[in-house]
């Protein structure tokens, strides 16, 4: 059986995308610091609870199942946002989201480079819409995105020649507890956001391509754009 490490797959859009990997075949490693919001037993779902800050532990994470398993899927979803006029933002917290955004997924794509060169696999990584235009009041965490989509652009043409496929998915505002500690959250109309379920679609049909066709760059946006305010 192939096998895929996911990050934030405690819930949202990295739970949604572990759900599909594993419907079609593959055990899952998610990484997650909380899974309590996962309530079903699923069949080759390994939960491993880490702060992907602690890079110690997480290289050592990563040691352990490369010793078990042959990695064939790197999906980089974890994610944190915290939003306000920059001047206002707590230091640590920019800290924070350069660190979960940029540094982790370029450490697991350091780690697991090779096995997927060696696998012809593929690395997807979760930026966001932010990556592409400006984002008021989202200045630190839009850098941090646009980060990790240069990040694959780049890694993909040094890369492409050994086979991996990397894929960048920009999804718009996404129905997720993403948004819980904002002071704003998605419209309450049905087209002004996108479900976690929406990416998950993706990441099936950019696996579904025939060999030697790859979707590099994704953008998944609702119809309508609306955000509420929160009171």
């Amino acid at each position: 059986m192939k096998a895929a490490i996911v990050t934030g797959a405690s819930s949202g859009i990295g739970f949604e995308i572990s759900k599909r990997l594993l419907n079609i075949g593959y055990k899952v490693y998610g990484f997650g610091r909380d899974f309590s919001r996962v309530d079903s037993e699923m069949d080759n779902f390994i939960r491993i609870c880490c702060d992907l800050r602690e890079t110690h532990k997480l290289i050592d994470n990563i040691k352990s199942i490369k010793k078990e398993e042959e990695i064939y899927i790197l999906v980089n979803s974890a994610g944190i946002g915290y939003f306000g006029p920059h001047e206002e933002l707590n230091p640590y917290k920019i800290k924070e989201m350069v660190e979960v955004n940029l540094e982790v997924p370029m450490i697991l794509t350091n780690l697991l480079l090779r096995d997927l060169k060696k696998n012809r696999g593929y690395i997807i990584n979760i930026s966001s819409i932010t990556a592409k235009k400006w984002s008021t009041y989202g200045c630190a965490y839009a850098a941090s995105k646009a980060g990790i989509t240069h990040f694959s652009e780049s890694l993909f043409e040094e890369s492409r020649k050994y086979g991996v496929k990397i894929v960048t998915i920009h999804p718009d505002i996404v129905k997720t507890h993403f948004y819980d500690k904002c002071n704003f959250r998605e419209g309450d109309a049905d087209d002004s956001y996108i479900m976690p379920e929406c990416i998950g679609d993706a990441v099936q049909n950019i696996l579904s391509q025939k060999e030697g066709i790859i979707v590099t760059d994704m953008t998944i946006r609702p119809q309508r754009h609306m955000i509420t305010r929160k009171k």
